[in-house]
């Protein structure tokens, strides 16, 4: 259904493609030889020796494999793509938040208004780097909530080789720097395997952290694949910074050792993912511009009025209307809430706008080793539409939200104001600037059937190539088209094997034919485009947008009770509709059959069945772990850094630990064991050589056993927990009853009991997503700050540690009432 790219840009880089047959640069064999490879297949064969070999050496010729370098001429790439961030962020596309650095790429270069995410992280960036779809790639949704189906599992399969193993494998040198959420959550620990980690994909060089999010001021960062902690002893230390640092001694280290071998840089900053950390100057910088005293009605109206001014839309575009039955308008709200919503809107905007001035750095960078001629920068807005994953009145902390409770406003305004952005929230903001962030456009992250979910800004300079600056693209485009696009602009076509295994077709086009100013109409060459994200869906098609109406808003956690098969649907005409605001299809049907049919033959082709409308519980669906099947757990000395996804879950289950420990005669204190941190896990440690075991419930409430202090010598510290619930096993049935509840803790020393209490709630589906299991001493943020700070080594002996499990079980009573209710939901709809 996509034609093939045309127009001058194939034929300039069937120029460039002059040097792909096999032939050395330099004198055959010398040490200092270089060669081209055809690239049909990864890595290139080895070379047949071209010396000669006789009795003696004397008598011999030395011939040396020569390095493979791309095809003269090709460019640098510096690719970049922020987090969260929609249309109507940046001041390049109307936004008022200023972003210099995306204004000089699109200055130097185009600016592109038509351009697609997939709504969601994970498989947008597994999109980015494959060229296939996010379903193809196994990214349906999140790592985090990967399932046993071939388009859901997180795995990107060996047929799909990234273009940065594509282009390592034809002579560049290829860097990844920032967010990596396409290792499977269930594959990154200290065992491996690591063929799915940056290094495993094509990447000599990985500096950034592994999942969706993290804290920017202590960070989960690893340099390849060893967590590193270089936040230690730094106030003020943020990885905003560290890593535009990080990249520029990249850079100049490959200048000074290879100055003629091109890079790949991929620079994938948190920013603007929640939480928002910039720095103080920063907050303060954008406080003192009194941006958002307006409220977010007015800022949607200055944002549209800007993009008119820029032309990045039509000028007969409509302003999508705002939502009233979901969201307050700015009038209705009180003194109070506008304090702290105005407050919440600064720190993301500083967020941005710090995000973005290192950004500019890293481009300098490229500019002072007098590279930026011939390099191709692609600046991407957005993996996805701006978060609404803060609640309708924000959060100070995210994991509170995806474990559905929140402080209310007076709460927040009382205790976080003064430290909102700080290393003492993990925050986000309320869900209606999201919505004004996304303006033109209706939606937001995670809604891929409405425009705000999916369109993202985005710049594309190249000196040496592009000479139309300041040009404006409105061909239709989508994530999948940067993969081909950088391979036509090395000159470096896609193998047809790699490792042995044959490859899958790249599923996008190039966009190269839109470089020339002649170009700057031409008719798009990406014709059709499928969109779906957890049961929410769209088909586009030669102009023409078909989907379904928003069934589960994304501040929401619970799926919607009606069937996913029976959603309604939309259907817009976008040639004459920029911004999707007149549904066609009451006037229509004919069409939005026609565009329906078509999706389903999308879907079945690039593995988007079974459609799931689950979202919070797919979090704690069992997965191919190294803890997968397993009751029991044993440690015998300290381990640091086991992730989530790796470690056993004692959530929603009971379960007991058991230390066997020893006190010197000058007492003892530090971690036995913990999971998660300041924002939401538990502890069992030793404090005054009193042992105590503690659960941070995401920061709002932390209940907590100690016992007595210990004499010197060998103990025995246990505390066993008794769960009220039925479990996980409810939400097969719909029926979320099972997961969160409460239950009883008994502390035990020696075994004795010595403090007992009931928890009335648990936290039912997530920890800290950026913190990990530790043994021995904690890392990153500690549950308790009163208590302890880390990294609070136990200064004691560890002989074993140990996990037991008790999984509740379903008994038939307990299945046939869930399916009577099941049923009785099922037919009240």
């Amino acid at each position: 259904m996509r034609a093939k790219p045309f127009g001058w840009a194939a034929a300039i880089m069937a120029v460039l493609a002059l040097a792909l047959p096999c032939q050395a640069q330099d004198a055959p064999g010398a040490p200092s030889g270089v060669t081209t490879i055809p690239g049909n297949q990864l890595p290139a064969p080895p070379p047949a020796f071209g010396g000669v070999i006789e009795q003696t050496a004397p008598n011999s010729r030395p011939w040396w494999p020569p390095r493979i370098v791309p095809p003269a001429g090709a460019p640098n790439v510096l690719l970049i793509l922020t987090d969260d961030s929609g249309f109507g962020v940046p001041s390049t596309f109307g936004g008022v938040i200023p972003t210099p650095a995306l204004d000089r790429i699109a200055n130097e270069g185009l600016r592109y208004t038509n351009f697609h995410s997939t709504a969601l992280c994970s498989p947008t960036r597994a999109a980015l780097i494959t060229g296939r779809n996010h379903h193809s790639a196994g990214f349906g949704v999140v790592s985090e909530q990967a399932t046993g189906f071939p388009g859901y599992n997180s795995i990107i399969s060996k047929d799909k080789a990234t273009v940065g193993r594509i282009l390592k494998d034809n002579g560049y040198a290829t860097s990844w720097f920032g967010k990596n959420h396409n290792t499977p959550a269930f594959q990154a620990s200290q065992v491996g395997p690591f063929d799915q980690w940056p290094i495993g994909m094509g990447f000599d060089y990985f500096f950034g952290f592994v999942g969706g999010d993290t804290n920017q001021w202590e960070p989960n960062l690893f340099r390849n694949t060893t967590q590193i902690y270089p936040f230690q002893g730094k106030p003020g230390w943020n990885l905003v910074t560290a890593m535009a640092d990080d990249a520029i001694d990249y850079l100049n280290r490959v200048n000074a050792l290879l100055p003629d071998q091109p890079f790949f840089l991929y620079y994938a900053p948190g920013a603007t993912h929640a939480p928002h950390h910039p720095t103080p100057e920063w907050i303060k910088t954008i406080s003192d511009m009194h941006l958002f005293d307006g409220g977010w009605n007015k800022l949607r109206e200055q944002i549209f009025a800007n993009q008119k001014r820029l032309g990045v839309i039509p000028q007969d575009a409509q302003l999508t209307p705002w939502p009233s039955d979901l969201l307050k308008e700015w009038d209705q709200l009180s003194a109070d809430e506008k304090k702290l919503f105005i407050r919440q809107a600064d720190v993301f905007a500083a967020y941005a706008a710090y995000n973005d001035h290192e950004i500019g750095r890293v481009i300098q960078a490229v500019s002072d080793l007098g590279k930026l001629d011939n390099t191709l920068i692609i600046y991407i807005n957005g993996d996805n539409g701006t978060s609404a994953e803060g609640t309708l009145i924000g959060t100070p902390n995210e994991m509170a939200m995806f474990n559905g409770v929140n402080p209310p406003v007076d709460v927040q305004l009382r205790d976080y104001y003064d430290i909102w952005g700080s290393d003492k929230t993990y925050n986000h903001m309320a869900v209606p600037w999201a919505w004004a962030f996304d303006t033109p456009f209706s939606w937001t992250k995670q809604i891929v059937s409405h425009l705000g979910g999916v369109r993202q800004g985005m710049a594309i300079s190249w000196p040496k190539v592009i000479k139309d600056k300041g040009g404006i693209r409105n061909q239709f485009h989508h994530v999948i088209d940067i993969a081909p696009t950088l391979l036509e602009a090395s000159g470096i076509r896609q193998p047809d094997q790699v490792d042995g295994i044959r490859q899958s077709p790249i599923e996008g086009v190039s966009m190269a034919y839109t470089f020339g100013k002649e170009s700057a109409n031409a008719p798009s060459t990406h014709v059709t485009q499928y969109f779906e994200m957890m049961g929410d869906r769209a088909i586009y098609n030669d102009g023409w947008m078909a989907g379904t109406k928003v069934m589960r808003a994304p501040w929401e956690n619970i799926p919607p009770k009606a069937s996913v098969l029976n959603y309604p649907w939309e259907l817009y005409d976008l040639r004459k509709d920029w911004t999707q605001s007149q549904d066609l299809a009451a006037q229509n049907p004919g069409k939005l059959k026609e565009m329906q049919d078509l999706f389903w033959q999308e879907a079945r082709k690039y593995q988007v069945l079974p459609l799931d409308t689950s979202f919070v519980s797919r979090a704690i669906t069992p997965r191919p772990s190294i803890t997968a099947g397993r009751n029991m757990f044993t440690w015998t000395r300290p381990l640091t850094g086991t992730p989530n996804g790796d470690a056993p879950s004692v959530l929603n289950t009971s379960y007991t630990f058991k230390a066997e420990i020893e006190v010197p005669d000058t007492g003892a204190e530090g971690m036995l064991i913990t999971q998660g941190g300041r924002f939401g896990g538990y502890g069992f440690y030793l404090v005054n050589s009193k042992p105590v075991f503690l659960w941070n419930l995401v920061d709002l409430k932390r209940v907590r056993w100690e016992g007595p202090k210990l004499a010197p010598g060998k103990h025995q510290v246990a505390f066993d927990f008794r769960y009220d619930g039925l479990g996980p096993a409810t939400l097969a049935f719909g029926d979320y009853s099972g997961v969160g509840q409460g239950g009883t803790g008994v502390l035990t020393v020696d075994g004795k009991d010595v403090a007992s209490q009931r928890m009335e709630h648990t936290i039912p589906f997530t920890l800290q997503f950026d913190e990990s299991l530790d043994i021995g001493s904690d890392t990153l943020t500690g549950v308790n700050d009163s208590d302890y700070q880390p990294p609070f080594a136990f200064t004691g002996k560890i002989d074993k540690i140990t996990l037991s499990l008790d999984h509740p079980k379903l008994t038939a009573e307990d299945e046939r009432r869930l399916k009577a209710a099941e049923r009785a939901a099922s037919d009240a709809q």
